[in-house]
C-alpha cells in the first residue's frame, strides 16, 4: 500500500510537470532562415517577415530582437500573443555599400519554452557601377582626389618611398597643376602637370626618412594650386610612420635588447579651475640589456612634455620625462597624449595618458 501511494505521488508530479510545461508559452517560426538572393547595391532596402505562432499554453512576449549589425533593422510584434496567435519579426537589409556576399543572424529572445532563437538572412549585393565622386571621393576646385591624404605609412629611418594618389579634371578648361609649402624630404609632381577636361592624372611623391630626420608619426601640409593660383583650403596633408626595423633581429639579438619601462602610464590630475597649469613627471626606466635610446618625445595639442636631459640610458638606469598641462581656453573632461619614441624593439612608441576635468569659474 504504501508503494502504491508513493508512485500515485510521482505519478501525480510528471503530470503536473508535463501540464506545466506545456502551459508555457512556446515560439515556433515557419521558417528561420530566408535567402533574399541578387540585390543590387543600389536597389534600395528589402525586407522579409518572418512569421511565429504561439503553440503553449501562455501569452508569448518577445522581450527583445537584435541583428548582427546594423545593415539589418529589425522591426517585430511587440504586444503579448495569446496561444494560438501569431506574429513577426521583420528584417530589413540595405544593401547600399555592402557589395559582395552577406549572412546575418538576428537573435529574437522572448519568454518562450525556447527563449533564444536565431533567425539567419542571407544572399548576394551585386556592386553598382561606380561614379566619379565614388573613385575620387575628395572635391577640391577644379579636381577630383582620391584622397586628401598621401600616407607614407611606416618607413625605416634611411628609407626612401614613393606613392601615387589618382586625380581627375572637372573643369572644361585645361588645368595646370603645381605644389606650394613642399619641405626638401618631399619631391612631388603631377603627372601631365597639365590635366585636359574631365581626363585623369597622379599625383607621384617621393619621401625621404633620412632627410626629415625624425622618429614616429609625422606630417607635413602641401598645399595643391591651380593655375598658379594659390588657395589654402587644398591641403594635402603627407604622413610618415618613421621607426627603426627589427625584423631581422633573432631571438639571441632580442634577449640583449633595452627595454623601455613605464609604470605609471596614465596620471589623472582630478579637477582643476580652467586657466591652472598642472604639471607631472613619468619616470622611465631601462629594463632591458644594452643601453635604451630616447629618440623623441612629444605631447598632444594642449600639453607640452619636456625630452629628459638624459636620453641614453644604461640597463637598470631611469630619467624622467616632465609633462605639463595648460587648461586655458579649455573645459570639461580633458584626455591628452605624450608619445616616447625609443630603440626598445618591442615597444618603438609608447603612449601615455593625461586626463581630467577642468571647471569654468
Amino acid at each position: 500500500m504504501k508503494k502504491l501511494v508513493i508512485l500515485s505521488i510521482l505519478l501525480g508530479v510528471c503530470l503536473f510537470s508535463t501540464n506545466a510545461q506545456h502551459a508555457k508559452p512556446n515560439l515556433a517560426f515557419d521558417t528561420v532562415i530566408h535567402n533574399f538572393g541578387e540585390l543590387k547595391e543600389d536597389g534600395g532596402s528589402k525586407t522579409f517577415e518572418f512569421k511565429f505562432k504561439n503553440t503553449g499554453g501562455q501569452p508569448l512576449v518577445l522581450h527583445n530582437v537584435k541583428a548582427s549589425c546594423g545593415c539589418t533593422t529589425p522591426q517585430w510584434t511587440r504586444t503579448p500573443i495569446p496561444p494560438g496567435g501569431t506574429g513577426y519579426v521583420k528584417a530589413i537589409f540595405d544593401p547600399r555599400n555592402r557589395p559582395g556576399n552577406f549572412n546575418k543572424s538576428i537573435t529574437v529572445v522572448s519568454n518562450a519554452q525556447n527563449p533564444t532563437v536565431i533567425l539567419r538572412i542571407n544572399g548576394k549585393v551585386i556592386p553598382r557601377e561606380k561614379t566619379v565622386a565614388d573613385i575620387y571621393p575628395r572635391n577640391m576646385e577644379v579636381i577630383r582626389i582620391e584622397s586628401s591624404h598621401l600616407a607614407f605609412t611606416k618607413m625605416a629611418p634611411t628609407q626612401v618611398k614613393e606613392e601615387t594618389l589618382k586625380l581627375i579634371s572637372t573643369s572644361d578648361k585645361p588645368v595646370k597643376l603645381g605644389f606650394l609649402n613642399v619641405p626638401a624630404h618631399i619631391k612631388i609632381k603631377c603627372v601631365p602637370e597639365v590635366l585636359e577636361p574631365g581626363k585623369p592624372g597622379i599625383i607621384t611623391a617621393t619621401y625621404d626618412a633620412k632627410a626629415k630626420n625624425d622618429w614616429g608619426f609625422v606630417t607635413d601640409n602641401i598645399f595643391i594650386v591651380f593655375n598658379d593660383v594659390r588657395n589654402y583650403s587644398n591641403r594635402l596633408t603627407v604622413s610618415a610612420s618613421i621607426q627603426e626595423d627589427f625584423s631581422s633581429w633573432d631571438a639571441e639579438k632580442l634577449k640583449k635588447a633595452p627595454v623601455a619601462s613605464i609604470l605609471e602610464k596614465k596620471w589623472n590630475f582630478g579637477e582643476i579651475k580652467q586657466g591652472d597649469v598642472v604639471k607631472h613627471q613619468f619616470e622611465v626606466k631601462n629594463t632591458g640589456k644594452s643601453e635604451l635610446i630616447i629618440r623623441k618625445v612629444k605631447a598632444s595639442c594642449g600639453c607640452t612634455a619636456i625630452k629628459p636631459a638624459k636620453t641614453i640610458l644604461a640597463p637598470g638606469e631611469s630619467t624622467m620625462i616632465a609633462a605639463e598641462f595648460n587648461s586655458r581656453g579649455k573645459s570639461g573632461r580633458q584626455t591628452k597624449t605624450v608619445r616616447i619614441v625609443s630603440n626598445d624593439p618591442k615597444n618603438t612608441t609608447m603612449t601615455l595618458m593625461i586626463t581630467g576635468n577642468v571647471l569654468i569659474n
